[in-house]
């Protein structure tokens, strides 16, 4: 409050989820990550594939914030309301954190049935012709990689939409 009494601009709280963009090889990887991050509750996440095949993949959500508090070195709300201000958040911050877990199990969980799925032998199969074919598994990413539920996630797949609901991609003593 003090640093912000001395304000003699704009002052804005604002908070930004993660944003996350990565560049696949082939477009079914960048499905199943997709599928994965929709998963994680990233509802805001989508492919793109560009003119020359380059396939990016962009994780984002629509939980931020971005409010003014002051307007030209004047204060525009009150201490009470930058407290309240404070508590969502945190409470978005968390939020942020659980869903980066979440996708973070979700794929270590999706890559390991990928590695499962690939070390079945292909199946044989006769033409019509008669002559033989090796023929790959289909991969259908909702089936093969839909919701994942974990021990640690089930209560927070329940509701989505709950602003308690965190991830994390970093180790605990980072």
């Amino acid at each position: 409050m003090p640093a912000l009494r001395k304000a003699t601009g704009d002052a804005i709280l604002k908070f930004e989820p993660l944003i996350l963009h990565v560049q696949c090889r082939q477009l079914p990887d960048a499905q199943i990550l997709h599928s994965v991050a929709i998963d994680s509750g990233f509802r805001n996440s989508g492919i793109t594939v560009g003119k020359r095949g380059k396939t990016m993949l962009a994780i984002r959500s629509t939980h931020g914030l971005e409010v003014p508090l002051s307007h030209k070195g004047k204060l525009m709300v009150t201490e009470e309301y930058i407290d309240f201000l404070l508590q969502i958040a945190n409470q978005k911050m968390e939020e942020n954190k659980k869903r980066i877990e979440r996708f973070y199990n979700c794929l270590q969980h999706a890559l390991e049935k990928e590695t499962i799925t690939n070390s079945y032998p292909k199946k044989k199969i006769k033409d019509k012709n008669n002559s033989s074919y090796t023929r790959k598994k289909k991969r259908n990413p909702e089936a093969a990689h839909g919701k994942c539920i974990t021990e640690e996630n089930d209560e927070d797949c329940e509701n989505d939409d709950d602003p308690g609901i965190s991830i994390t991609i970093f180790p605990k003593d980072y």
